[in-house]
């Protein structure tokens, strides 16, 4: 099987770590990964499609190997989307590039996707919301409110402390629904608690939080309240696209895929009912096996 390798970048004034596998030259296809994992959750994918496409997954600013400000504002997503920018530009040669991503990694490739839709040529996510469904289920479910109030607790002081107890347990535990059977094996979390430790890292996977625009509105009388921070207009995603989805995700429920042609014009969802939030872990060959397909 192609070996991975990492290495480098300074990209959008910042040094970036990453893993890769496959030729340079080939086509781009690049990964990213979400909290609070790092280039490692990819470690599956890299090799498999390193035959037809130059594979890089970087850990993202904040994490692990990579650079990591101090500053909030250093997180906001139009730096984020800068930075995958900046990146892909060093290996594709001014070349469009397929995208995947989960989780916070998918709010930053949604955003790339609506603001900087020419360097795509494809777009693949897993578990992740995009912003205007997202905001739409804010307001009108519940239960989805109900779901996101952990975005405030992650927002407050002092949270990074706390994650950081008990050997970083905050952080794995987070991952827990993913331990089990067809998850993250126990020799995983040497990997996992070593990027953790990187000097810096656990403010800096909070600060991604502490950034964030969209604040979950406060429930009032069972309703969602709050204006509507975006025109969803204005967030449509025109990149081929293909979205997979754990139907068990306990933080992004069922309501977030719902009429997604709306915001996607070419839109592709497949889903399983026999996972969650973590169907990169839970159902890697399943997730690859449907990538695969997709792309021929």
């Amino acid at each position: 099987m192609t070996s991975i390798r990492n290495n480098y970048i300074n990209a959008n004034g910042l040094s970036f770590h990453f893993a890769e596998a496959g030729e340079r030259g080939k086509p781009l296809m690049l990964f990213l990964h979400g909290f609070p994992e790092f280039w490692y959750e990819w470690k599956d994918f890299l090799p498999v499609f390193a035959s037809d496409y130059h594979c890089v997954a970087p850990d993202q600013r904040g994490y692990n190997l990579s650079d990591k400000p101090t500053e909030v504002a250093a997180y906001r997503t139009n730096v984020l989307i800068d930075d995958v920018a900046a990146i892909a530009a060093a290996f594709s040669s001014g070349k469009k590039f397929t995208l995947v991503a989960h989780d916070w990694g998918a709010a930053v490739a949604w955003g790339l996707a609506i603001k900087k839709p020419e360097l795509l040529d494809r777009l693949i996510i897993l578990n992740g919301v995009h912003p205007a469904a997202f905001q739409r289920e804010l307001k009108r479910n519940p239960a989805q409110l109900e779901a996101s109030q952990y975005i405030h607790a992650m927002q407050q002081g002092g949270v990074a402390e706390e994650y950081s107890k008990d050997n970083y347990a905050g952080f794995w535990n987070c991952l827990a629904p993913s331990n089990g059977q067809g998850g993250l094996p126990e020799e995983d979390k040497a990997q996992y608690l070593e990027a953790y430790g990187q000097p810096g890292a656990a403010q800096g996977m909070i600060n991604w939080y502490r950034a964030m625009k969209i604040k979950t509105p406060k429930q009032v009388k069972g309703k969602a309240a709050g204006e509507t921070a975006f025109d969803p207009s204005t967030l449509v995603v025109k990149v081929p696209t293909l979205l997979l989805w754990g139907l068990q995700d306990e933080a992004l429920l069922p309501g977030c895929i719902e009429g997604l042609n709306e915001f996607v014009s070419d839109l592709t969802l497949e889903t399983r009912d026999d996972c969650g939030h973590w169907i990169v872990h839970e159902q890697p060959q399943w997730c690859i096996e449907r990538i695969q397909h997709w792309l021929a």
